[in-house]
């Protein structure tokens, strides 16, 4: 949701279209700029959240920030931002910050997937006095971004040293992108499990729901409205009725209606009734 007229107006936006789960930027995406969180901003926004039916929130960080840059400048700068962003969940009482691993670009693409991991471990050792949770976004492979692959995802969390403070997000367009083929029940079953293997569902904290624009392992990460794309209606049911995913929070990341609310009550409803035979629904 959209945070403007301040960080707690997106409490009202979620509740208007009914949501339980919540996504922010806590600052601008698309600059390094980090402006001071007041006591001001931080009271209205837990009064709002206070009152809203939400019970989840999570933090998207800067689409700028790259955990496994070439260049020892932007690594660290990217570095320095991530532990911003952390700070700033911290203080305004967000659980989660949701992460794109990077892109490896002239460096040898196994030591950034380690190097994602290495970022992460400074991050936290700055931040030990938080408990917000970081959770590594799979990719759809676009470029040299690294973190489309379960294999790659494993291999960043076996490096992070706190565990208790690491998770993934698993985001359904990118991982179709990359090429997960979840559009029938065994290749949905046959996804979950290669990820439990790999990485473990007990460290999968919450998934972006997306359909996609573009056809499977076209490694684009294009996000469709669900159902109108080419993952199709019938994988989010195999999604939303799965009980394993009951109590894992789940995001729309689809583009916005023109009054910024009718498509997110279009996918929210179109969910919802996918989720109506799920035990406990």
């Amino acid at each position: 949701m959209s945070v403007a007229g301040g960080l707690y107006t997106a409490f009202e936006r979620a509740d208007r279209v009914g949501c339980t789960t919540l996504q922010i930027f806590t600052k601008n995406s698309n600059q390094w700029a980090d402006p001071e969180l007041t006591e001001e901003d931080v009271k209205k926004y837990r009064e709002a959240g206070n009152k809203s039916k939400v019970r989840t929130v999570l933090s998207h960080d800067s689409y700028l920030i790259n955990l496994c840059a070439a260049t020892t400048d932007l690594l660290n700068r990217s570095r320095k931002a991530f532990v911003n962003e952390i700070r700033r969940c911290a203080a305004l009482g967000v659980k989660y910050i949701v992460f794109h691993p990077g892109a490896h670009t002239t460096l040898e693409r196994d030591y950034a997937v380690r190097l994602v991991g290495e970022s992460i471990n400074y991050c936290h050792e700055i931040t030990s006095d938080t408990d917000v949770v970081s959770l590594i976004e799979t990719t759809a492979g676009q470029g040299t971004t690294v973190g489309s692959s379960f294999e790659e995802i494993a291999e960043m969390m076996s490096i992070i040293k706190n565990t208790e403070r690491a998770g993934v997000c698993i985001d359904t367009c990118h991982i179709f992108a990359a090429g997960y083929d979840i559009r029938t029940e065994k290749g949905y079953e046959d996804t979950m499990l290669r990820f439990d293997e790999l990485v473990g569902l007990s460290k999968l904290k919450a998934i972006h729901v997306n359909d996609a624009k573009k056809p499977l392992n076209s490694r684009v990460d294009r996000h469709e409205h669900v159902g109108k794309g080419e993952i199709g209606k019938e994988a989010f049911g195999f999604i939303m009725k799965d009980e394993r995913l009951a109590s894992v929070p789940k995001v729309l990341e689809t583009p916005k209606g023109d009054d910024g609310y009718s498509m997110d009550l279009e996918n929210l409803a179109i969910l919802r009734s996918l989720a109506v035979n799920r035990k406990g629904a």
